[in-house]
């Protein structure tokens, strides 16, 4: 595909128009209150994953609703001295699966936690935490509209309350230096990043959301007609008449309304040839931080959605390294 979002020398100033409800920040206050009464204990459970060189746990923690959320935590072998942290969310429609996916942050000396993902986990890697507390109303196929007629009912209420919890769990343990927590992600695991970091502010230090989907929907629906921000346009073909009160509850969980919030060291990138995550939308979000901490982003001009592969995982964690000095 072609460029076709705006120039990298408009995407570098791009600012989306104000749309935080003016009610955002309690709204948030009160989710996440709501959360954290329900909570339990987690569980680490150690297994055998038939890795030498890393230790595994089973995690079993409280998200939204008290719901039990499942997650691997994993450490290189043999280090017992508390380490940073890098918590990490998966893209759409995928799950945890197995620990051996996941060796990269431990491979680098850092612990890992890797969050699944609520009702998702069928589509490209296995899951394995139910959404309890998916409602009934009208829906589009996947997740973007399920919930949507309502603010406290949408499913990335639920999402972004579990995202939250994961930075939290990870710091109340003694072998994680809680004073250095990462998070990131990549496309839907961006936008988690994103609103982990705006959501506990205090509890993470470093934000490196990778091509994140979920910010600025409203340029988003209406400039590209893929997965998944399509759902949304096909969810108001037919609910014609909720146009913008659908937008109204979208508010509430864009990446851009959530930026300002963080005080975290910020590390983004976008391609310019992305059509699932537009460029612009990306900039919306970069553009709306107003950390005092170092950020910038890395763009990739003639990739799409698979952004910087590789090569920018090693960015990453140079970064990380950069800001943690570990």
């Amino acid at each position: 595909m072609a460029l076709f979002d705006l120039s990298l020398e408009e995407l570098q100033t791009y600012r989306a128009p104000t749309s935080a409800p003016d009610d955002f920040d309690s709204f948030w206050a009160q989710t996440l209150a709501e959360t954290r009464a329900l909570q339990t204990p987690p569980i680490f459970a150690r297994i055998d994953s038939g890795l030498r060189l890393v230790n595994v746990d089973d995690v079993t923690f409280s998200g939204y609703g008290g719901q039990p959320i499942k997650a691997w935590y994993i450490r290189p072998a043999g280090v017992t001295e508390p380490l940073p942290c890098v918590v990490e969310f998966i893209g759409y429609g995928g799950g945890r699966g197995f620990p051996h996916s996941w060796l990269d942050w431990a491979n680098a000396g850092y612990a890992h936690f890797v969050m699944d993902s609520r009702g998702q986990g069928s589509e490209w890697r296995r899951g394995d935490t139910p959404d309890l507390h998916a409602g009934g109303s009208p829906a589009m196929p996947g997740y973007m509209t399920q919930g949507i007629h309502d603010p406290q009912q949408y499913y990335y209420r639920r999402f972004y309350a579990d995202a939250a919890r994961a930075v939290e769990t990870v710091r109340e343990r003694a072998d994680i230096d809680g004073g250095r927590i990462a998070v990131t992600g990549g496309s839907q695991g961006g936008g988690l990043s994103i609103a982990a970091a705006a959501l506990v502010p205090d509890g993470v230090q470093v934000c490196v959301p990778d091509v994140p989907f979920l910010c600025h929907f409203r340029r988003a629906v209406t400039l590209i007609d893929t997965r998944p921000y399509n759902e949304i346009a096909g969810y108001l073909k037919t609910q014609r008449d909720r146009v913008e009160a659908t937008f109204r509850t979208l508010d509430y969980f864009d990446g851009v309304n959530l930026a300002p919030r963080i005080k975290a060291a910020c590390f983004f990138s976008t391609a310019l040839m992305d059509d699932v995550c537009p460029p612009s939308t990306v900039f919306a979000a970069y553009n709306a931080l107003t950390t005092t901490q170092p950020k910038q982003i890395a763009v990739y001009p003639f990739n799409k959605h698979e952004g910087g592969g590789d090569l920018h995982f090693v960015e990453k964690l140079k970064f990380i390294r950069g800001v943690f000095g570990y």
